[in-house]
């Protein structure tokens, strides 16, 4: 493991252990800083110092979110797109939605995968929490519903079901939130110091090496299509559910965590 990449683990142990919310919040922040700030430190050497510098040539990896027809895999699918996006990597979806296929260099991967494992087991866990405690019981939200003339909204009441979609729709929109914010301030700090090539290092260098994601992935995927993502009644976070998410992902730990149960990773597989 590179030293950047100790540095973040460390910093996500801290954030796993800590029990106060505002300091884990401060650890993640810092965490993916550094992992936004080490892939651009990457694609400078792979540019400046490529003899003395391993390169990091991107592949894919095949991550499986969960057995066919599980209700969470949709949710679980955006809350590591959200993830692999914050750390330039790409993703292709399978047609059952049990496992996707990540697209980036190593180090980016890596990232991912660990924030991913460690936000999936707490969302979900979050979540049950918010529905067994049965505060949604009797709020409403609007639904999308078929009419004699295609599509309409209507008030529902939740169900467990859709209250815990609200609540997922939620946290994960909280946690791009935050990677964003914490990406940024990577960059700028980046930025702000001289990279020795004349130029300022984070935003255009990542781009360079987006750019690289981007060709390898046009040209290694099989995927037909795109992904269409959610398509359930509660399309939009209401009530105690959107709050509820929303301040699950703030006081989310960015940590190792066990992966979901019968998770293995299968590098070359293609979407199905």
């Amino acid at each position: 493991m590179s030293s950047s990449l100790e540095r973040i683990a460390a910093l996500l142990a801290k954030a796993e252990s800590t029990e106060h919310p505002e300091e884990a919040d401060a650890y993640l922040m810092k965490a993916q800083s550094l992992a936004t700030l080490a892939s651009i430190d990457l694609a400078t050497a792979r540019g400046v110092r490529e003899k003395r510098e391993r390169v990091q040539s991107p592949e894919s990896r095949t991550v499986t979110i969960g057995e066919k027809g599980k209700r969470a895999n949709t949710h679980l699918i955006s809350l590591f797109v959200v993830v692999a996006h914050a750390n330039s990597a790409h993703v292709d979806v399978a047609s059952n939605s049990t496992f996707v296929i990540s697209y980036g260099v190593p180090s980016d991967l890596d990232v991912v995968e660990t924030m991913y494992a460690s936000l999936a087991v707490q969302m979900t866990a979050s979540s049950q929490r918010y529905v067994n405690s049965g505060i949604w019981r009797g709020e409403t939200y609007t639904a999308r519903v078929r009419t004699t003339r295609g599509f309409g909204r209507a008030k529902k009441e939740f169900t467990a079901q859709t209250a815990r979609a609200s609540f997922y729709r939620a946290y994960i929109t909280r946690i791009e939130e935050r990677l964003t914010e914490a990406r940024v301030a990577g960059i700028k700090e980046s930025d702000s110091r001289d990279s020795g090539i004349g130029e300022k290092a984070g935003a255009l260098v990542l781009a360079r090496k987006e750019d690289a994601v981007k060709v390898f992935h046009r040209q290694a995927s099989q995927a037909r299509g795109s992904w269409g993502g959610y398509s359930g009644a509660a399309s939009r976070a209401a009530g105690t559910a959107a709050t509820e998410g929303r301040r699950a992902a703030s006081s989310a730990r960015f940590g190792e965590s066990p992966a979901l149960p019968g998770s293995p990773r299968q590098v070359g597989s293609s979407p199905k």
